[in-house]
């Protein structure tokens, strides 16, 4: 599906990506883990094109992912319909002044029919059928959260990038969120913090360093288990005195 070749992306003259290598393939889900600043976000945007690496390559269904490239119409749809990238913040993704009208953007950006459809079937899946004709800036967070999502789904994609989504959920949208993550085919890579949380939901970890370098890709439960790794992660640590336990970053 996805395939990412020695990429190293930096802002100004900080690399926030060194030499990161690593392929997706379809059923995986993926849990992306690293201290803060060490990339997590910009990799996300990287694999949804939103920036490009300055050196090595991405590639999606084998073709280079480049500012080039999405300028053709046909792969430009192709690649925005089958990636989907759900923002930590789901502010910054609500901006129509419905619900309906939310969920509607990007169908008629890529120019499909039925709207009404498929905006009933997310609608219900998503517990939203109540809410087509509200504002979103005055719902709560949990309901936000819903509505980004929905807005991503809606155009059914291949591949979720999901940037840290439990982070403004309270616990009952959080237990939700678990289960509706796992009754879904896609393939994700999601940003998390909690190991204990990412356990539930993904089967691979990749872990990046506050040096922005990828130190660990595999199975998670193994990874989980493994003391030396977790100590490399800085998620393993022992205060004088007491117990070795998690830190979450």
């Amino acid at each position: 599906m996805i395939e990412v070749k020695n990429i190293y992306f930096k802002y100004e003259k900080e690399f926030v990506q060194k030499n990161a290598s690593f392929s997706i393939s379809k059923g995986e889900k993926i849990a992306l883990f690293g201290a803060n600043g060490s990339g997590k976000t910009s990799l996300l945007k990287l694999l949804d094109g939103l920036i490009f690496p300055q050196r090595g390559e991405i590639l999606f269904e084998g073709q280079k992912l480049t500012k080039q490239s999405l300028k053709d119409k046909d792969f430009r749809k192709e690649f925005r319909t089958s990636v989907g990238l759900l923002f930590q913040n789901p502010d910054i993704m609500l901006f129509n002044p419905t619900v309906y009208e939310e969920l509607s953007f990007g169908l008629k950006q890529l120019q499909y029919r039925n709207l009404d459809e498929k905006i009933s079937y997310w609608g219900e899946k998503l517990n939203l059928s109540g809410l087509l004709d509200k504002s979103p800036v005055k719902l709560s967070g949990g309901e936000k959260q819903r509505i980004a999502l929905a807005s991503i789904l809606i155009l059914e994609p291949k591949l979720l990038l999901l940037d840290e989504p439990f982070s403004s959920l309270d616990p009952r949208a959080t237990g939700w969120l678990i289960d509706f993550l796992g009754s879904l085919d896609s393939t994700f890579v999601m940003a998390l913090h909690n190991i204990e949380l990412a356990r539930e939901i993904a089967d691979r970890v990749i872990v990046l360093s506050e040096n922005h370098e990828i130190i660990y890709d595999g199975d998670i439960n193994n990874f989980a288990s493994d003391k030396k790794e977790l100590v490399k992660a800085g998620l393993w640590h022992q205060h004088s005195g007491k117990e070795p336990h998690f830190h979450n970053f």
